[in-house]
């Protein structure tokens, strides 16, 4: 038993980095991040990934997480695996805020759904994309990308191994396209509404003794929808296109970390 307990420990020492980073990555990843997941479920399958990626690890040997060496790797660790999981919500961003920017042009960003799950209140149209973006998450195996990408931070960015500057800075202007994305994405709603806004304008100053603004409020809300029903089924399609995108960007700044 004396000659088992240090392998046992140093079996467990050598687990804890690549659980601290897949506990991180899973945090602030899209879907299993949210607050409906319990945190029990969260830590249960980071423990699980960690010992699927245990092989591919480079880890210290001899090296105690609880010094103070052990305490910077962790948070190294802990580091890297929240911009691999802030990188790819990068795309569930865009999604909610194409929503958000959607229902404040139709008109229905008054009408605010209470979250009891996630403990926040949001949009309808929002809700609905989100919902929308989270079956297509699983219906191309969006979990398995997730482990795919979390052995790839782990080859490129080894224990010990520091977080490139480059990849931070790529974080920030993905932060940035999220927004130009959704604005692209929203384009033919907001234009449309402008459209129809502007007919309304013109129709006003014909009639002014018309009440036009509970007129044009319900046929805005009722063109908007219209608008909206044609965008979702081209939805899953630029989901895609922002997904490739995001891990386009992965690739490019491990490319970078490797070679630079």
């Amino acid at each position: 038993m004396e000659l088992v307990f240090p392998q046992m420990l140093a079996a467990l020492f050598a687990l804890w980095w690549p659980f601290c980073r897949a506990l991180a990555m899973l945090t602030m990843a899209p879907v299993l991040g949210d607050s409906m997941v319990p945190n029990a479920v969260r830590v249960l399958v980071a423990l699980v990934l960690a010992v699927i990626l245990l092989p591919v690890v480079q880890t210290p040997v001899g090296l105690n997480p609880w010094s103070a060496h052990g305490l910077l790797l962790t948070a190294e660790q802990l580091g890297a695996g929240a911009v691999v999981g802030l990188a790819l919500s990068l795309t569930m961003a865009a999604v909610t805020t194409l929503g958000f920017v959607v229902s404040s042009q139709m008109g229905l960003s008054m009408a605010v759904m209470n979250d009891p799950l996630n403990g926040t209140s949001s949009d309808v149209v929002s809700n609905l994309l989100y919902v929308l973006a989270i079956v297509v998450f699983f219906s191309v195996d969006g979990h398995m990308v997730l482990v795919a990408v979390l052995g790839e931070s782990l080859r490129v960015w080894p224990v010990g191994s520091g977080i490139a500057l480059a990849s931070l800075h790529g974080l920030a202007h993905g932060v940035a396209w999220v927004f130009s994305a959704a604005l692209l994405l929203a384009l033919p709603i907001v234009f449309s509404a402008l459209v129809v806004q502007i007919g309304f304008g013109l129709l006003n100053r014909i009639a002014p003794a018309l009440n036009l603004f509970s007129l044009g409020f319900s046929v805005v809300t009722v063109f908007g929808l219209l608008m909206l029903t044609q965008m979702v089924r081209f939805l899953p399609e630029h989901y895609m296109q922002l997904t490739r995108r995001v891990l386009d960007l992965l690739r490019t700044q491990w490319m970078v970390a490797t070679h630079g």
